[in-house]
Formats: C-alpha cells, structure tokens, sequence
C-alpha cells in the first residue's frame, strides 16, 4: 500500500502545511489521505500512522465524523458547521468546532479548531467542583482536629500544675511545647475556618480603592527595591460586595508575590503591575454576565514552580518554605463568595493572577 508522502503531495497541500487548524482529507471510504502537522499535533500521531485509519478508528465516537462527511457528499454544501466532543480511547476528551467542505471524488476535507471556550468551561466546572469539595473536607476535618486540640492543650496546663517543685524548670520546658504547638495549631485551623465564619458585610465597593489599600500596605513592609505600578480604568462602576474580605483576597496574592520577589528586590528592579480592565460577555459557574470586572495581578518573578502549578488554590499547597499554604485557598474563597474566580498564568519573569467579578 503506497502511503502519503508530504515530498509527493508538497504542491497539493503546501497551503494546508502552515495553517494552525488541523486539517484531514479523506477519501469516499472515510480513510484519511492526508493530516496536516497541525492535525499530527492534535492527534499525537504521524501522517503515516494516520494514512488510510478510519475515522471510527481515530475516534470512539467518530461516526458522528463521518456522518457530517456523508451529509456535506450527499447535499454538496459548500461548508457544513458543527461543534463536536471527539472521544479517544484512554485520552482526553478533544472539544473541537469541524468544517467539512466537500472535494471531488468523494473526497472531504475536514478542519479541527479546538473549541476554547468549551474547554474553559470545562476547566471551570472541574475547579469548582474541586474546590467545593475541597471546602467541606477542610471545614470537616478542622472541627475534628479543634475538639481534641482543646483537651491536649488543657491536659498539658493540668499537667505543669502537678509537677514537683523539684523538677519545675527542668520538665516545664516539655508542657510549654505541648501547649505552644496546640496554639500554633488552633490558629491555623481559625484560619481554615474564618471564612465560614465571618458574616459577609455587604457595601458598595470601588477596586481601585481596595486597590491602593493593598498597595500602601505591602509598600510599607518592602519600603525598598520593590515598585507597584497602576494600571487602572477609571470607567469601572462601584459594586455590592464585601470590602474587607476583598482587600485581604488582594493583599493575600500581592504579598505572596512580593514574597517571591525577594531576589529582584535585593536587585532592585522588582516590580508588581495592578491592572484594571472591564470584561464583557464573561461566563463564571456557568452563569453569563455582560460585565465583569478583570483584575490583573502581575510581578516579574520566578514564576509558580510547575509541580504545584495545578494545585495553588488548594489548602495547605504553599511554593515557599515556611508558608502556610492559606493564602491563595482563602483568596479564592472570598473571591468566590462574590460569585467570581480568581485564575493564574505562570512561567519565569512573569506571573498573572486575573481575579473576575460580575458587576452590575
């Protein structure tokens, strides 16, 4: 079976070689004849292991594929349109947008454009799903750990009361590592359940003056070889919310990334961007709003380490040795109590977190 080769077909599909969108040609059996390197990417296969496949083979679901081939044969269109959710064995999912265009001799030609904006959502739903879960096992897990938290540190209290004078000093060293660690514990798990607690305080709020809030507090503790720059839109209108648990949502991420900033800082050349912009026709847990409020979170430092990169927002997940691991889970908590989300972009000299609000 002679097999495509790109040498032999180079004038016949040289257009299709550059295009962006993966492209496949079948024949009037549905066999591919031709892939192009974008359609190689996509499929994680070779033009050659491709050649003559089926698309029942390429895909479990693909006669829905071939049924859109058939019917652009069988009416002649010049185009025919369909968002489709191609299955692969053991892989992800892929959500792509197929145009169909018919050739000669029962030949199709198939464009592959990855839906965006479904993958979006799906990513969305995933995270909330995930994050909901991961709230009521924390807040779960923190009142299991209070009750006896209380008791340890009581009986260590009880306990340094009956010591011999004898061995006071030499053995009250022992009770006060008890009862200090029981107290380092306590405040963390107040701090796993804080936002579940603290009534949420509804007012008008103006970003930019959480914003500068943020801004003169992180300034005052990194006086030196740190610069924050605006980058505000006046046009964005005031809105309900909480005004104090969105400034510690900012300030949680604008720290942290001063935090990470320490080298470019000791240089001298660290800087944090806040930017400002309005969203239109955003989707945020699958509801849709004209207007949103885009908030950037921007520094050039190292980026987020890859290994935790998926998992930020989950409690306890901390990039710096020392940290709690709360700042990021409580961030997006708040955000999330205003019905918005917070999403991050990272990689060496640049990371962006991109806090969304609806507004009115």
């Amino acid at each position: 079976m002679n097999l495509p080769d790109r040498a032999i077909d180079a004038g016949r599909f040289a257009g299709l070689e550059l295009l962006a969108s993966s492209v496949l040609l079948v024949d009037s059996r549905d066999r591919v004849r031709y892939a192009n390197p974008a359609a190689e990417n996509m499929l994680d296969a070779s033009l050659k292991s491709l050649s003559r496949q089926t698309l029942a083979a390429l895909f479990s679901n693909g006669d829905e594929l071939a049924a859109l081939c058939e019917q652009t044969r069988a009416h002649q269109y010049s185009d025919l349109r369909q968002d489709l959710a191609l299955e692969r064995g053991g892989r992800d999912i892929l959500h792509v947008h197929s145009i169909a265009s018919a050739l000669d001799n029962g030949e199709v030609l198939i464009e592959l454009r990855e839906n965006v904006q479904q993958l979006k959502l799906d990513r969305e739903e995933r995270f909330l799903d995930q994050s909901q879960a991961n709230k009521e096992l924390i807040r779960n897990l923190a009142h299991e750990i209070k009750n006896p938290l209380g008791g340890i540190r009581g009986a260590a209290q009880l306990l340094e009361l009956e010591l011999p004078p004898l061995h006071l000093n030499a053995l009250k060293e022992y009770t006060q590592v008890v009862i200090k660690e029981a107290d380092r514990l306590q405040t963390l798990v107040d701090r796993l359940l804080a936002p579940h607690r603290k009534p949420h305080i509804v007012g008008d709020v103006n970003i930019h003056e959480v914003c500068e809030r943020v801004r003169s507090l992180v300034l005052a503790e990194f006086p030196n070889g740190l610069g924050i720059r605006r980058d505000y839109d006046a046009s964005i209108p005031e809105f309900r919310g909480d005004k104090e648990q969105l400034i510690q949502a900012v300030l949680n991420i604008v720290h942290n990334a001063a935090q990470a900033l320490a080298g470019r800082i000791a240089a001298g050349d660290a800087e944090i961007v806040l930017r400002t912009r309005v969203a239109r026709q955003l989707t945020l847990a699958k509801v849709r709003y004209g207007l949103a409020l885009d908030l950037h979170i921007i520094d050039n430092g190292p980026g987020i380490a890859p290994d935790i990169r998926d998992r930020i927002f989950y409690p306890l997940v901390s990039g710096r040795e020392g940290g709690s691991g709360l700042g990021l889970t409580l961030a997006q908590t708040f955000v999330q109590q205003h019905l918005g989300m917070i999403e991050c972009e990272s990689r060496p000299g640049l990371t962006d977190f991109r806090i969304l609000l609806p507004l009115p």
